[in-house]
């Protein structure tokens, strides 16, 4: 099957109410599938084996919208209650207080923390990554248990603004 004919299925697929094609031909397996997701096209070679992803050729203008950069907020948004300002888990991991057993916490409630301070520790994927405050104040709350998961912009601490 050559490009002229995958490019005439893409448009056929797109003027009817089809939702999904599967065709074979010579070791060839290739799938056309219409949703309002992104969709990942996979191709398989028959000879040489080779698997080619998101084949620019099978991709649809209708079916997959252009990129969108994604930024990542700061760790530390302002909450709308209380005039506190909340850190928040830059990434999902395990919560850590302390940087070892034997070692102090890094912050308690009371604490004056300023921009740069570490927080806390979150582990991702056997990495330990020091969480540092981009706020200056007084910590008011911990939100979250030693040891315990965290979720992407999960709340961690309330802190009071100097």
């Amino acid at each position: 099957m050559d490009i002229k004919q995958i490019q005439e299925l893409v448009k056929l697929i797109n003027k009817t109410n089809i939702g999904e094609i599967t065709i074979e031909e010579e070791g060839v397996k290739i799938t056309v599938k219409q949703k309002k997701d992104p969709v990942q096209h996979i191709i398989a070679g028959g000879q040489s084996g080779q698997i080619y992803t998101n084949a620019p050729q099978l991709q649809t203008p209708s079916v997959s919208p252009p990129p969108v950069p994604v930024a990542l907020p700061p760790a530390a948004e302002i909450s709308k209650t209380d005039n506190y300002i909340t850190i928040k888990s830059p990434m999902i991991g395990t919560f850590y207080r302390q940087s070892g057993p034997d070692k102090p916490l890094f912050i308690n409630v009371g604490d004056e923390v300023t921009v740069g301070k570490v927080v806390c520790i979150i582990e991702a994927m056997k990495l330990f990554n020091e969480i540092e405050s981009e706020v200056s104040g007084k910590v008011v709350k911990i939100l979250v248990q030693d040891s315990s998961p965290v979720e992407y912009d999960q709340p961690l601490f309330l802190v009071e603004p100097n």
